[in-house]
């Protein structure tokens, strides 16, 4: 096997492994949409523990560049990662109506200012910005409603739409990734076998003057003997 044709089962399954990653997080999305209450507690949990590994990756980093200027800086932004990591994973619940609380004002001043922006600029995305305006607003509003039960499911659908896309989109490319390469291989050896009946037929039409040639000698000796004499 030549190397194009290595190269190209590699990619072809590293785009498989891609589609496959793709439909687990599909597939957790799905879950996710469904069990929202463990969806949300599975995202306070994974936000906890990367706050907290981040932390302690960010501690050490402090701790082998002690003689910077910014050394202090970052052992105090570790030492904050590290104990809010500790306080979501131990309270979970709590720190899910914090965090939903935070969520539903940004959508509240975020949709609120897209509102007013859209009806003083009326620029040329006037009716879609208006529209996300409106709808942030509206959205942030309905949180605050219901908060705190809201937080109970508002985080979790946010988390498992996220896993449902992601995975679509990984599946995408996964999928178109494997097509492409299989086209330029497909391709290639086209190319390949086009390139050989060319030279084939080179040689073939090279040697044909030569024969017509030797025939054309061969008649002229016979329709002349003395020539041929001499």
């Amino acid at each position: 096997m030549t190397g194009p044709a290595r190269e190209g089962r590699k990619l072809r399954r590293s785009f498989g492994w891609l589609a496959v990653l793709g439909v687990i997080l599909v597939i957790a999305g799905i879950v996710g949409l469904v069990y929202v209450g463990l969806a949300t507690l599975t995202s306070m949990l994974l936000f906890g523990w990367l706050l907290l590994v981040g932390g302690v990756v960010g501690l050490l980093h402090a701790i082998e560049s002690r003689g910077s200027s910014f050394f202090w800086l970052a052992v105090v932004v570790a030492a904050l990662n590290i104990a809010a990591g500790v306080v979501v994973i131990r309270h979970p619940e709590g720190s899910a109506e914090a965090l939903t609380m935070f969520a539903a004002l940004l959508f509240l001043t975020g949709g609120l200012f897209r509102l007013v922006g859209s009806l003083v600029v009326r620029g040329p995305q006037f009716g879609w910005t208006l529209l996300q305006g409106a709808f942030g607003l509206l959205l942030g509003i309905l949180v605050l409603v219901n908060w705190p039960e809201s937080s109970r499911y508002v985080l979790g659908v946010f988390f498992s739409l996220a896993l449902l896309f992601d995975g679509l989109g990984l599946i995408a490319i996964g999928v178109s990734g494997r097509q492409i390469v299989g086209m330029v291989a497909d391709g290639g050896r086209t190319g390949e076998d086009g390139r050989t009946g060319e030279d084939g037929r080179t040689g073939d039409a090279g040697g044909t003057p030569g024969r017509a040639a030797a025939g054309v000698s061969e008649r002229s000796s016979e329709d002349d003997p003395d020539r041929s004499k001499n």
